[in-house]
């Protein structure tokens, strides 16, 4: 391949990945399939991770992304429609969105699921343009194995996060910036 090639392959891979990043309700799926989705993955996390139900039985709100598609090549990006319960009852709908640069490569699907433990970090999601991770309230992420060691004593933080049921295979380092957005419908 040229060096003409590589440079217009890289570019046009960052035109699709920028086109991807920006949350347009157009690429929004249907939400009785997101329910649905929710529904399979909140009853998935809570079998194998029991930390995680005793996490929702407090939680003031929980945001599940039921399939989050993340693929690159250097650059990447991920994308995925979830919806925010309060009190069992849908609240809400959002997309994630991330854009990603580094020595990366692959495809991957998993699912994610955000426990607000606060009110200020509810509402923080609430009244923001635009959840940026990272930025805001405390966000931890618990493995499998942090998950066993949580308990009513420990739960300190705004929001917990897990990531499971990860499909496909990605590999690599890389920077990137993660952006959940509220989906007006």
């Amino acid at each position: 391949m040229s060096k003409l090639s590589c440079v217009v392959a890289v570019n046009v891979l960052a035109i699709v990945i920028i086109s991807l990043a920006s949350p347009l309700p157009v690429l929004a799926v249907d939400p009785s399939m997101v329910d649905r989705e929710s529904e399979a993955a909140l009853k998935l996390l809570y079998e194998g991770t029991p930390a995680a139900r005793e996490l929702g039985g407090k939680a003031k709100g929980i945001l599940i992304f039921p399939n989050i598609v993340k693929a690159g090549f250097i650059f990447g990006a991920q994308y995925g429609d979830g919806e925010l319960l309060k009190g069992g009852q849908v609240a809400g709908r959002y997309n994630i969105t991330a854009v990603s640069y580094g020595l990366q490569a692959g495809f991957q699907a998993f699912a994610y699921v955000m426990f607000f433990m606060t009110d200020q970090a509810l509402s923080y999601l609430d009244q923001s343009a635009g959840f940026e991770v990272g930025v805001g309230p405390s966000v931890v992420v618990l493995d499998e194995g942090m998950a066993k060691n949580v308990t009513s004593s420990t739960l300190q933080s705004d929001i917990y996060g897990f990531v499971f049921g990860q499909k496909g295979l990605m590999a690599g380092i890389g920077v990137q910036g993660s952006k959940i957005t509220k989906i007006g419908r």
